[in-house]
């Protein structure tokens, strides 16, 4: 009987991939617990998947949070909720013209995509109308893609949204379905599974994502991924978990940075034709070996999160360069 080596079995992975095979959970549980020796090899396959769809160009994706704290949902990973006692900013939606500086300046940083970001379980109407003025200009005057954070929709929120130029809306699942509860328990699984449903059956791009190091196991790790796929997410944005003091999960420990390489190559192997973004906690969890993120990945978050802080724009762009890897210039 043939003996099949180890890189034999990672490429076979690639190969189901490519033909647009879904993985089974026993392929997606041998990555996670893959040995670590294994892992170059694993990225090496997941590289070729990445190359086919994207060859070595790089998105790059820029956040403004855009009104701070003040939120009644208490996500447990979430330093701006109403259960953290972490000291950040509170502040109301900010103004358009202070949107319209931050359009500007993630184009001085090569960012295609602008990403508004809002506290709060959803935005009201007062809100929804400030961000539409604002996203009108931007679409008027920059050569921007759009992505809107603001919560569950209600009415005809995501049709104005659409209409005014909004491109990408962003709405993480966060975890498994099993773990939801344990994280949080003012919404619930299915009213995020619903918000992006209603964002695609407005022609708005879904963008849908995870945060690992919650408590969950291997196997809601590689159900995440299947459910992203089952969504038809075009945007997955993988964030590690960055523990804050004063929220319930700052006892919680960093992802290491090998598994944190089996998890993006994991969603590279499901989500095979997706835009996988390496999203916050990048920085804390996978520390040195964030370069080789990027043969999985092949998009980034540059500056800073929501209340947590980013590496230099220019680190970023330079290990770009030094990987031989692209900036994709204006894209979605």
């Amino acid at each position: 009987m043939e003996t099949i080596t180890a890189d034999t079995k990672w490429q076979l992975l690639a190969e189901k991939a490519l033909s647009g095979e879904l993985l089974t959970l026993e392929e997606g549980l041998a990555v996670l617990e893959a040995d670590n020796d294994e892992v170059l090899l694993i990225m090496n396959a997941a590289f070729r998947v990445r190359k086919h769809f994207y060859g070595k160009k790089v998105k790059l994706n820029m956040i403004i949070n855009a009104k701070s704290g003040l939120c009644p949902e208490d996500c447990g990973y979430c330093s701006q909720s109403i259960v953290s006692t972490a000291p950040v900013d509170k502040y109301s939606l900010l103004d358009k013209e202070t949107l319209l500086a931050g359009a500007r300046e993630a184009m001085a940083r090569k960012a295609g995509t602008y990403c508004i970001v809002a506290s709060g379980k959803g935005p009201t109407d007062k809100e929804l109308n400030q961000v539409v003025d604002a996203v009108r200009e931007i679409r008027e005057t920059m050569p921007l893609k759009i992505c809107a954070c603001l919560g569950i929709l209600k009415g005809d929120q995501a049709e104005r949204l659409a209409e005014a130029g909004v491109h990408r809306y962003n709405h993480n699942l966060n975890t498994s379905k099993a773990n939801y509860p344990s994280i949080t328990t003012t919404h619930t699984y299915d009213q995020r599974v619903a918000t992006v449903e209603k964002v695609k059956s407005q022609g708005m791009s879904p963008c849908s994502g995870v945060i690992i190091g919650m408590g969950e196991t291997h196997q809601e790790i590689v159900e995440m991924a299947f459910a992203l796929r089952e969504l038809d997410a075009d945007s997955i944005p993988i964030n590690f978990l960055n523990a804050i003091p004063g929220t319930p999960l700052e006892h919680a420990g960093r992802t290491s940075s090998m598994k944190a390489l089996k998890v993006l190559a994991l969603f590279r192997f499901i989500c095979p034709s997706k835009e996988i973004r390496v999203a916050g906690g990048r920085e804390v969890n996978l520390r040195t070996l964030q370069p080789l993120s990027l043969y999985a990945a092949n998009s980034l978050f540059v500056g800073d999160y929501l209340t947590t802080a980013g590496q230099e724009i220019s680190a970023d762009h330079q290990m770009i360069e030094d990987l031989g890897f692209e900036i994709e210039l204006n894209a979605l």
